[in-house]
């Protein structure tokens, strides 16, 4: 019995849009979500000026708390290679946020906890992933593939007061999977990417141009960070 129903699941069944790989462009659109996180590195006890001159060390110490959700959207350009490679070109916003926060060692609340201070770092990424695409044998309806790349991204927020701000430019690399679904009229296209930055992406110089000088130990509390992010995507073509 086992092996009949084996048999049966592997059998051809009619395909939806036989030959719609067979063509050498294709174009679509692409909506999903994200969660953004950074990697930050720390800088430890670092020496400030009082008011008074006299001089004190104090201990920052900066992390993500979790990773927060975002929206994306895009479009797709697909240039068939051959049988089984293509190399995909996918403009996409990016629109997010990371959390940070703060935590002052060598301060006590009145209820003698440890200080902390907080950031809603919100984010507008526009991106422009340039992807190879590597598929497997399509059976029935489906064809599972790996895909790779580097992603360009330019950060479209603002300049601003907060704590921490982060350079306009950044380049990550990425690895993902997915599966083509042959619909009866289009392709779906779930995917899930995994995206970790090349560059250091903390604007060090951010700290000069707070009006507030109280802001500053957190602003130099860090002197690198490293953004990641992981996206299911959703491409209809």
């Amino acid at each position: 019995m086992a092996v009949t129903l084996t048999v049966s699941a592997q059998e051809r069944r009619p395909q939806n849009k036989p030959y719609i790989d067979l063509r050498p462009m294709h174009f679509g659109i692409s909506v999903g979500f994200h969660m953004q996180d950074i990697e930050l590195q720390n800088v430890g006890p670092q020496v400030i000026v009082n008011e008074d001159g006299t001089e004190a060390t104090e201990t920052v110490v900066c992390d993500q708390d979790n990773w927060n959700p975002g929206f994306s959207v895009g479009v797709l350009a697909d240039q068939r290679l051959s049988k089984h490679l293509s190399i995909r070109l996918c403009p996409t916003m990016h629109f997010g946020a990371k959390h940070l926060v703060f935590r002052h060692l060598n301060r006590l609340d009145p209820e003698g906890h440890i200080m902390t201070a907080t950031q809603d770092m919100k984010n507008t990424y526009i991106a422009f992933p340039i992807n190879l695409k590597f598929s497997a044998e399509r059976f029935n309806n489906y064809r599972p593939y790996i895909v790779g790349g580097v992603n360009p991204m330019i950060n479209l927020t603002a300049k601003s007061q907060d704590y921490i701000q982060l350079k306009r430019y950044d380049t990550m690399v990425e690895l993902g999977l997915g599966c083509d679904f042959y619909l009866p009229f289009f392709k779906l296209i779930p995917e899930l990417k995994f995206s970790f930055s090349l560059m250091d992406a903390l604007d060090k110089g951010h700290a000069e141009e707070l009006t507030d000088a109280n802001a500053r130990i957190y602003t130099n509390s860090v002197t690198a960070g490293h953004a990641k992010m992981v996206t299911l995507t959703f491409y209809f073509e």
